[in-house]
């Protein structure tokens, strides 16, 4: 009870980041809301953990919220309500990220290494770098986020279990295992809705 008590901020971040998850498979778009308040439990967690690039990456959470609810809602069209579909990531648009993933990764450990006192400023920056670019597809409905995050949710658990993070850590284990489910889940959504448009023009 005592260690529940002293980690209640840690806990409630793992509750909201679970039932998050969970919206996220289900393209639920309550999840950009509850992501605002699950982000905003971990800016405090990851700054007293000291996982800095971590911390910097649930203000981004909290500022992409906004963009992923307003392109879910509207498909990238203020004048339109249409649902917005999944897609598959172009060759163009993973040769931007990946160069846009290497470049924030060099960056966090410059600043990581001289300017702060993390002890695992590779990893972090690694984890963080990775994490922008995943929910940037994610606003996107770009289906192949969902294994940016299995190496994402990967890499993190052992960070966190490493930190002592313990309810951070089972958080990130059902994250590693559900990424896997959430992406069979998009794809067997995306085929259906493909397929509902070729009976259309039909």
């Amino acid at each position: 009870m005592e260690w529940l008590l002293n980690n209640y901020v840690e806990v409630l971040g793992a509750i909201a980041g679970l039932i998050y998850l969970y919206l996220e498979i289900k393209q639920n778009i309550w999840l950009w809301p509850l992501g605002i308040i699950t982000s905003a439990f971990y800016v405090y967690v990851f700054f007293v953990s000291k996982f800095y690039a971590d911390m910097g990456l649930q203000v981004f959470y909290l500022v992409i919220s906004f963009y992923g609810w307003w392109h879910w809602l509207y498909g990238g069209n203020s004048t339109s309500k249409h649902e917005l579909p999944i897609t598959r990531t172009s060759l163009k648009q993973w040769i931007y990220l990946t160069l846009i993933t290497i470049f924030l990764f060099g960056l966090m450990v410059f600043i990581l290494k001289n300017y702060t006192d993390s002890p695992v400023p590779y990893g972090d920056s690694f984890v963080t770098a990775l994490s922008i670019t995943g929910t940037w597809m994610l606003a996107r409905k770009l289906i192949e986020h969902w294994w940016i995050w299995v190496v994402v949710n990967l890499v993190s658990l052992v960070l966190f279990i490493w930190k002592d993070l313990y309810p951070t850590s089972i958080l990130f284990f059902f994250y590693f295992t559900l990424a896997v489910y959430g992406y069979y889940q998009w794809k067997k959504e995306m085929v259906k809705g493909e397929s509902q448009k070729t009976k259309i023009k039909d």
